[in-house]
Formats: structure tokens, C-alpha cells, sequence
């Protein structure tokens, strides 16, 4: 390709009418070859005709999607940066072709006060290359209120720490607090808080984890037994009951890390009863509009007709009423339905527990790998909305410790958009499916606008794929600071070639370019 570097770019682009152009560009679902042009960060055009500009790159008509969007990483930022930093990890992000991440809340301190959740950003914006959005942790009434006024992207639960009376508190709070924030502010700005889960109940897995440590001194432990100390088990019953709450208090819910099928068969369920109920709020919605009409015609008859003026009133007045009454009607049924979304990792894709027997306490992950006929594969990527990699750095040496207390978290930013790519090329699945899952739905779910799709006006996010370029996964090729993953030497086929956020280009054939600065995004 050829490329133009980073530091050439910022010069020209100075007070030209587009700034960039990527030319002989391939873009998803679309036939033939296209021009893309930028402009102050935006997408400027989208043509089949050359458009010009001061820097053109050819792209040779290699795949452009649009820049990928991870809805969970943990940076580590701040209180744990010898595992992982925002610069570090959005690094990372850039040479897995990521423009946007969205980090969890369980830093040091944790993410779970309005101060500490300024502090973030402050420190993100500082660090990071690509854009970013934040979690928030779980606090009292008072302070989910205050942090809500900063527009988290949501409000994660770790729902293997809490008892079932602390969770049905915590969903009545938040709840609460979008209410009155919304009336408090019906004029000026919309509140839509939305809770993320980690799914896994907590009794069950401190009775199991007891029973196996007891069993030690008899047979040993094996690294798969935190699987079984962690059961699908855990997983269904915890998805059930924050279903059952977000349907209780109303409130949008978003399901982290799936990894069985049992769990997801649940979450589709729910999903299915949501699309009824939607569809029955636009036939009721269809049907006032065509009442409201014929009522209308009716009243301008009645005033046609009669003889008496207070008469003509009187019907008129009822109809007003009568319309009211259907429209409050109508906005108390919208205001039932809640949203139900999922997720899932790479590797509980693509992964089984049997990949213990070769790496280890390197596979230990919440919610753990599951056992084969439990585990999710990709054939059920259409019935997910989104994957989310759960990028999780340690040190190699806290993985190391054996199985109760090795850390739990494997790294992903790099490695998941070529292990896709790789099942592309196998047929497997479409390449408009990873525009989808990893662009398109997360932006739709966050509430990220200008982002998720090549489009004029959203925000120049792009990520250029070589789906013919082949190799293996080469730890001395990431930029993370975790050196381990279960992926390590997985032969894949397709990666990332270009990164370019915002219209700057921040990695390109591998050499990542850190002189761009990430914004803060939120809904």
C-alpha cells in the first residue's frame, strides 16, 4: 500500500476542503469499488467517482469495515498498570483494528463514584488513542445518580459478588434514578441508564469451589475443575434472575459474556417476548392513528349538523379528551418495554474446556470454558447481538499460581478480529456478520451515534483488512502487556492492516502511531 505517515498527514490536512481519501476501497455489502473521503474527522463522501483530496491512499481493493467497537475491556487504568494501561491497551486496540473501547469499572479504586469516574476519564484522555466510553461500578441511590449526570455507558454488576436481596436493591436503584432524573430533566436531556451483568450466581459457586478444595487432599486439582467449581449452572440461574429484575423495575439490560446454551436459549426467549410487545405497541399505535382520523371526521359531521354551537363544543372537547386518553395510554404501554442484549467473548466461541489440558491456568476466565455440548460455537453467532472480547491482562506470574488462585482473564484485542477473518475464510460466517457483532450493534446498543457504520457524517473510523494475509499469533507482535493467550501460535488467515480513527491513521502494518488523541463517547 501506499501509505502516507501519520506526521505528513497532520501537516496537509490543514484548510483543504477534504483531508483524506481512501481510494479502490471494497466495502461490505456492496458491489464494486468506492472512494471514501474525510473531513475534519468525518466521513465526507462515499462515491464510486475519484474524489479528491490532499493525501490519497490506495487501498487496493482491500476490505474497509468500519472501525471496530469493544463494549468490555479492562484497561487496569487506574490503581493496576503494571497489568495493563489506557495506552497500552488502546495500542492494543489499534493493532486489532479497534477505534472505540468501553472499560470496566473494577480498577483500583473502582469506578463507583462520581469523582473516581471523572478521574478516568481524565486519565483516558490523556492516554488513549482511540475513543472511549466507561462503565460505571454500583454505589448508593445518591452517588448512581450523580454518575448517571456523566453518562456511563452503563452500570455493571457483578452479580458473582452479590447476594439475590443486595441485586434486587441495586436494579430498584438504578431504576429509580433514571426515573428521576427524567423528570428533573424532561426538557433538556434524556437519561438512559442501562445495566451490563456478569452472570454467575454466587451461592452456588462458593458451595461447589468448597466441595472441590475438599476433594484436593484426596485426588488433587486439575485447572478444569474451575469449571466445574463454576457451573453452566451458575450461569442460567443468575441470567434468569436479572432478566426477572430488569422486567420488575423496567430497566434496559445488557448480558456480558455468555457461555452456555442453555443461558442463551433464555435470553432469546426474552428477546422474542420484547419483539411481540413491540409489535403490538405499533398495531395499537396504527390503529388510535386511524381511530383519532375517523373521530375526527366524525366531530367536523356532528359540527356540520347541528343546530347548537354548545352541542358542537361539548363533542369536540370529548374528542380531545378521548385522543388524550389513547396517546397516555399509548406512552404507558411503550414505557413496559424494557431491552434485552447479549454478548460473547472469543473465546467462549471458539474455546471448550479442553483446552485446560494443553495451557492450563492460561484458559482460567470468568465465567469459565465450558464443557462440550454446554459450550457456545459459532453457529449461534446469529442469535447474539455483540462480542465483546474481555480483554483481561495479568501478569504471567499471577496466572501462573495454580487453580484456585491464579487470575482469571484472557487478553483479546488482538487476536479476535483475525480469528473471525479466519472463519470467513472457512465459510463458517459472513464478513458483514463482524461489521455487525463487532461495529454496527454495539454503537445501536450503546447509544454510540456517530459510530458503527461507513456512513456521511459519522465519525472516519475505519479498520482495512487483508483477508488473504496469513500467519500465526505472535506474542512478541502484541502490544498488550500480558504475554500469554490460550491463541498463541493458532494459525490464522485475514487481519488488520489499518487503522485509522477519526481520520487519522493510528496503525498501519502493525506499527501502531500514538499520536492521536481519543475522545470520551457516550449515548
Amino acid at each position: 500500500m501506499n501509505i502516507i505517515s501519520y506526521e505528513k498527514i497532520k501537516i496537509k490536512m490543514e484548510g483543504t476542503m477534504n483531508d483524506l481519501v481512501l481510494k479502490n476501497s471494497k466495502l461490505v455489502n456492496k458491489s464494486g469499488s468506492y472512494y471514501v473521503s474525510v473531513n475534519d474527522g468525518k466521513i465526507a463522501n462515499i462515491s464510486k467517482q475519484p474524489l479528491k483530496a490532499d493525501v490519497e491512499i490506495d487501498i487496493n481493493e482491500k476490505f474497509v469495515l468500519p472501525g471496530l467497537i469493544d463494549p468490555h475491556v479492562h484497561f487496569r487504568d487506574p490503581g493496576l498498570t503494571y497489568k495493563e494501561s489506557f495506552k497500552s491497551g488502546s495500542f492494543a486496540a489499534a493493532n486489532g483494528g479497534f477505534t472505540t473501547i468501553i472499560d470496566m469499572p473494577n480498577t483500583v479504586p473502582q469506578t463507583n463514584t462520581a469523582e473516581n469516574f471523572k478521574e478516568k476519564m481524565k486519565i483516558a484522555k490523556n492516554k488513549s488513542i482511540v475513543d472511549f466510553g466507561l462503565h460505571s461500578g454500583i454505589n448508593n441511590l445518591e452517588e448512581i445518580k450523580k454518575i448517571a449526570e456523566l453518562k456511563p455507558s452503563s452500570f455493571k454488576i457483578f452479580m458473582d459478588l452479590e447476594e439475590d436481596n443486595s441485586l434486587d436493591t441495586i436494579f430498584r436503584n438504578i431504576s429509580i434514578a433514571e426515573r428521576d432524573l427524567n423528570s428533573e430533566n424532561s426538557k433538556s436531556q434524556k437519561f438512559n441508564l442501562k445495566i451490563t451483568v456478569h452472570g454467575e450466581n454466587k451461592a452456588i459457586i462458593e458451595d461447589n469451589t468448597e466441595r472441590l478444595k475438599k476433594m484436593e487432599c484426596i485426588r488433587g486439582n486439575a485447572p478444569i475443575d474451575y469449571s466445574y467449581a463454576r457451573p453452566s449452572k451458575a450461569e442460567v440461574v443468575s441470567v434468569k434472575y436479572a432478566i426477572s429484575l430488569a422486567k420488575k423495575y423496567n430497566i434496559d439490560l445488557h448480558i456480558c459474556h455468555l457461555s452456555t446454551k442453555e443461558a442463551l436459549d433464555i435470553a432469546k426467549l426474552e428477546q422474542k417476548r420484547q419483539y411481540d410487545i413491540d409489535n403490538t405497541l405499533k398495531s395499537k399505535t396504527k390503529q388510535n392513528k386511524t381511530d383519532n382520523t375517523l373521530k375526527s371526521k366524525t366531530t367536523q359531521n356532528n359540527t356540520k349538523n347541528t343546530l347548537k354551537s354548545k352541542t358542537t363544543q361539548n363533542n369536540t372537547k370529548n374528542t380531545l379528551k378521548s385522543k388524550r386518553k389513547q396517546e397516555n395510554t399509548t406512552e404507558s404501554y411503550k414505557s413496559k418495554i424494557h431491552n434485552i442484549t447479549t454478548e460473547i467473548t472469543p473465546h467462549h466461541l471458539l474455546l471448550d474446556s479442553d483446552v485446560f489440558d494443553k495451557y492450563g491456568t492460561i484458559a482460567k476466565t470468568n465465567p469459565p470454558l465450558r464443557l462440550k455440548g454446554e459450550n457456545l460455537a459459532v453457529t449461534d453467532l446469529g442469535d447474539i447481538d455483540m462480542i465483546g472480547t474481555d480483554h483481561a491482562p495479568h501478569t504471567l506470574e499471577e496466572k501462573e499460581r495454580g487453580v484456585w488462585n491464579s487470575a482469571p482473564g484472557i487478553p483479546n484485542l488482538e487476536t479476535v478480529l483475525s480469528l473471525l477473518l479466519t472463519e470467513v475464510n472457512k465459510g463458517s460466517i459472513e464478513l458483514s456478520s463482524i461489521s455487525k457483532l463487532l461495529s454496527e450493534n454495539p454503537a445501536k446498543i450503546f447509544g454510540l451515534k456517530n459510530k458503527g457504520n461507513i456512513e456521511v457524517g459519522k465519525d472516519a473510523d475505519f479498520v482495512v483488512v487483508d483477508l488473504k494475509k496469513e500467519g500465526k499469533f505472535n506474542l512478541d507482535n502484541f502490544y498488550t502487556k500480558a504475554k500469554y493467550t490460550p491463541f498463541e501460535n493458532y494459525e490464522y488467515k485475514g487481519i488488520a492492516i489499518m487503522t485509522i480513527s477519526n481520520g487519522n491513521i493510528i496503525m498501519n502494518d502493525g506499527d501502531v502511531i500514538g499520536n492521536n488523541e481519543g475522545k470520551y463517547v457516550h449515548y
